[in-house]
């Protein structure tokens, strides 16, 4: 049986490989880490022998493969023809959006970055041609485009990170006309924003167009926030948004900032934990992300514990909820080896001091869950279901 040496210990094989330069062992390194940090991450890929791999800092920050080809899926159809990615970095979006289009521009001003992608492209037979220039340049003397995409970065010159859309580069709200002045008749420009990005700030940055807003998590974590801009139609005003997680099987719920508005005008939240609660629910990350507060608790029936905790109760379990759901027990009772999941939302202790509080140790099946009700810090015992 072969042991597979970590990348660590491989580096320290180097006498092992006195035929390659010190150039050629560096790049073989990379590669070696690069196919194995994204094996999971980009599974196409790692199926491709002499696909190459950027420096680490690239393979952790570019996307699945999973939110690419959802990317794809919500720009596909008929008509497309030409497509820009003008911060393109690894190409991962590039390469699985120019699967929707006849050809794609890819837009990078690293070079190394550029040197890959071709050869990556080529071996994927994919109809892109590698621009290595910065988007404003490029932009210059470019012609129009059914899809224009950005993922601009969002760090400072000292590597700090930045959330506003000004400070990120490009500058967005600077390049947003000449963006739109590129776009054909029916072209849309998708900008793919930082997850902890305030969505309102967002929209009302870029108020030239209408967007529609995609929230998109894998396995309950937020991955990106996308912005598509729409065309507008006589019977269709509003901008949709979109709250998406895409674990098997995958949960989708779509609203409009109108309709959250309309439900927060009706009576949701309780002054006691009703006598029928039998089941508790919270919403996935990605419709707590997108503001769905009062509408999740509207359309599915359920009762709301506070203004400002996001859980949510019934007396018959709700089988589609888009999010976790637990059975509440009578009490404490149900905790039988001083082991329990800590769970705080709205509540005045973190999880490890309520833990601390009630001399528990992590584990087991129960649930304790800190939360308000009508702003009384209150204790919830369940087990998930």
């Amino acid at each position: 049986m072969t042991t597979r040496l970590s990348i660590e210990q491989l580096a320290l094989q180097r006498d092992k490989y006195r035929h390659l330069s010190d150039e050629e062992w560096r790049w073989f390194l990379q590669q070696v880490e690069g196919r194995e940090r994204t094996a999971d991450k980009l599974p196409s890929f790692a199926a491709i022998e002499d696909w190459w791999y950027p420096v680490r800092l690239s393979c952790e920050q570019c996307s699945s493969e999973l939110t690419a080809r959802y990317k794809t899926s919500i720009v596909h159809q008929p008509y497309h023809r030409q497509c820009l990615d003008l911060t393109a970095g690894y190409g991962v979006d590039t390469y699985f959006l120019s699967e929707a289009f006849d050809h794609t521009d890819y837009v990078e001003q690293n070079a190394e970055l550029c040197r890959i992608a071709e050869h990556n492209f080529e071996i994927g037979r994919n109809a892109i041609t590698v621009h290595n220039t910065t988007a404003e340049e490029f932009l210059a003397s470019a012609g129009k485009y059914d899809l224009i995409y950005m993922d601009p970065a969002r760090r400072d010159s000292h590597g700090g990170k930045v959330f506003r859309l000004e400070d990120c580069t490009p500058n967005l709200v600077e390049l947003l006309p000449s963006l739109l002045s590129h776009l054909t008749p029916n072209g849309r420009l998708m900008l793919k924003l930082s997850p902890m990005l305030d969505l309102t700030q967002a929209v009302n940055a870029l108020p030239v167009i209408n967007w529609d807003i995609h929230v998109v998590a894998v396995k309950n974590e937020v991955k990106e926030v996308l912005l598509l801009s729409r065309q507008l139609t006589a019977d269709n005003l509003q901008s949709v948004i979109s709250a998406i997680d895409l674990a098997e099987p995958a949960q989708v719920f779509t609203f409009t900032r109108e309709e959250e508005t309309l439900s927060a005008k009706r009576p949701l939240s309780q002054t006691v934990l009703p006598q029928n609660a039998l089941y508790l629910y919270e919403p996935n990350a990605a419709i707590l992300k997108a503001g769905a507060y009062k509408l999740v608790a509207q359309r599915f029936g359920l009762t709301k514990l506070d203004v400002n905790t996001h859980l949510y109760v019934s007396d018959t379990r709700m089988e589609n909820f888009p999010g976790r759901i637990w059975k509440i027990a009578d009490s404490r009772q149900l905790i039988t080896d001083s082991r329990a999941n800590i769970i705080c939302r709205n509540y005045p202790l973190t999880p490890d001091q309520l833990k601390k509080k009630l001399h528990l140790r992590d584990g087991g099946t129960v649930f304790v869950i800190g939360c308000r009700i009508a702003g009384k810090p209150t204790l919830l015992y369940a087990e998930r279901v």
